[in-house]
């Protein structure tokens, strides 16, 4: 790209720098951005600072619009962008600022077994997985559902999986909402995004989706892992997907409805895909609703590929999966907006957080933690690339008071799809891969390029950005064995 931010960026700290609300007229709130030099230097090189600013036009847009060191350009928001609007003050709902895939979350499930159990058997393993949980574009799964079953999915999230039997209660208690989100309105929901979801449960998708086979390799928080149940060489299973077709079917259709409300309600933005309605308003009503749907279709999808890799392990370890130790760390969403309850200036105001490649990271105490974690916070779950490391965190004190709650949510691109096709040769690749004893396997030659180690900026480095500047706390690194990309 070459393309340099040349905005005004004045270095706050280490880990923090600002756009001041100066650079533009029409800003009503600085931009902050959490990021080290090291990873400054790729940030620049990217429109996505730009997007930081002008999320700041936003009505009702309280303290800052707030940029994550995995940031990069996105739609409308950047990806890594966090912004809260006041709902009494005119605030609004973007669908750009919760994105296409909604709820494109993360799913972390322990085990018992450790890295020498599951080596000798690795690549039956993947073989399994990647036969049991469908991959790529357009891609059906063994879990039929008809019309009526999907809208049940719709309002009712994970809990319709584990009606079925594809879990457990306490799947639910370890997931985000509990796997549902009140008030979602299935009847939202347009025809054609039904049409996309009906045949797409438990499957994986394509893009930067996976499900992937980890060990810990390293633990910095002995007691926070004691709490998570987690220790050195154990292995943990990673799943990472959204809702799929329906959920895209619901930001396009939303975004139509929401550029003709620019006008209507007087809102001006430096850019159209920044399309939005007051939360208050029979549009951003419709758009909530019909995106909490979507994201209880994204919690019911993990859920239901959670109990396919269960059963993968249970036949391939000739036993069951709660012998197996196989039990839900947490699933996390990262991309949605929420109303919430956050404090500004002393004072106690609802608020729509939108996290768009952004993780929710609550710390010790709050009431939306799982009772089991409130002593150490709510666990965090970052994925990197398939050729470095992923991460457990737990959220913190410092999070809620700076930044509403919220965390990094991966990596972070550093070349597009595009770029990474043409740079990255398939067969060199899969070498470099197979020499770090990683097994993967993929639906088809072009995912696995686009998402090559060099394609991403280091989650290490990420990872401690956050971690420095106190909004979420290491717990834990996972290093890959086996990979399923979609």
């Amino acid at each position: 790209m070459s393309h340099v931010w040349d905005g005004p960026l004045e270095k706050m700290d280490d880990c923090r720098w600002r756009i001041p609300k100066s650079y533009k007229a029409g800003m009503r709130v600085d931009g902050i951005v959490y990021a080290d030099e090291k990873l400054l230097k790729d940030i620049r090189h990217d429109k996505a600072l730009e997007q930081v600013a002008n999320v700041a036009f936003l009505p009702g847009i309280v303290k800052a619009s707030f940029g994550m060191p995995d940031i990069h350009w996105g739609y409308g928001f950047p990806i890594g962008g966090v912004a809260a609007m006041d709902i009494e003050k005119g605030g609004v709902v973007s669908p750009g600022g919760v994105g296409y895939d909604i709820n494109c979350g993360v799913r972390l499930v322990r085990t018992d077994l450790l890295e020498k159990d599951v080596r000798p058997r690795l690549k039956e393993l993947v073989t399994g997985l990647f036969q049991a949980v469908p991959s790529g574009v357009g891609s059906e799964g063994d879990i039929r559902v008809t019309a009526r079953e999907e809208k049940e999915i719709l309002a009712k999230g994970a809990a319709w999986a584990v009606g079925q039997g594809f879990g457990t209660r306490d799947d639910l208690d370890a997931t985000e909402e509990h796997g549902c989100m009140p008030d979602a309105d299935p009847d939202k929901v347009s025809e054609r995004a039904y049409a996309r979801g009906r045949k797409q449960s438990g499957t994986l998708g394509s893009g930067n989706h996976f499900l992937e086979v980890q060990a810990i390799d390293q633990l910095y928080d002995r007691e926070a892992a004691d709490v998570l149940g987690l220790e050195e060489g154990q292995v943990m299973v990673m799943i990472h997907s959204g809702s799929r077709g329906l959920g895209y079917q619901v930001c396009d259709d939303s975004l139509r409805t929401m550029e003709a409300c620019l006008a209507k309600y007087h809102i001006n933005v430096p850019d159209r895909q920044l399309a939005c309605a007051p939360v208050e308003s029979s549009e951003g009503r419709d758009y909530l609703a019909a995106m909490r749907a979507a994201a209880n279709y994204a919690w019911n999808n993990r859920q239901c590929m959670m109990h396919l890799t269960r059963q993968v392990f249970e036949k391939i370890f000739g036993s069951s999966w709660q012998k197996l130790g196989m039990r839900l760390v947490y699933d996390v969403a990262h991309n949605i907006a929420k109303i919430e309850t956050h404090r500004v200036k002393g004072e106690e105001r609802t608020l729509c957080v939108h996290r768009k490649g952004a993780t929710r990271a609550f710390g010790p105490g709050h009431p939306g933690v799982p009772e089991k974690y409130k002593t150490i916070g709510q666990p965090v779950i970052i994925p990197g690339d398939m050729g470095r490391n992923s991460y457990l965190l737990v959220g913190t004190q410092a999070a809620m008071d700076e930044t509403f709650g919220s965390t990094c949510h991966g990596a972070g691109r550093l070349k597009s799809r595009h770029e990474a096709k043409r740079q990255v040769e398939f067969h060199a690749l899969m070498k470099e891969l197979e020499a770090k004893g990683i097994v993967v396997m993929a639906s088809g030659r072009g995912t696995v390029v686009e998402e090559a180690p060099g394609a991403y900026k280091d989650v290490n480095d990420v990872v401690g950005v956050v971690h420095q500047a106190g909004i979420a706390k290491r717990v834990c690194r996972m290093r890959p064995l086996g990979v399923v990309k979609g």
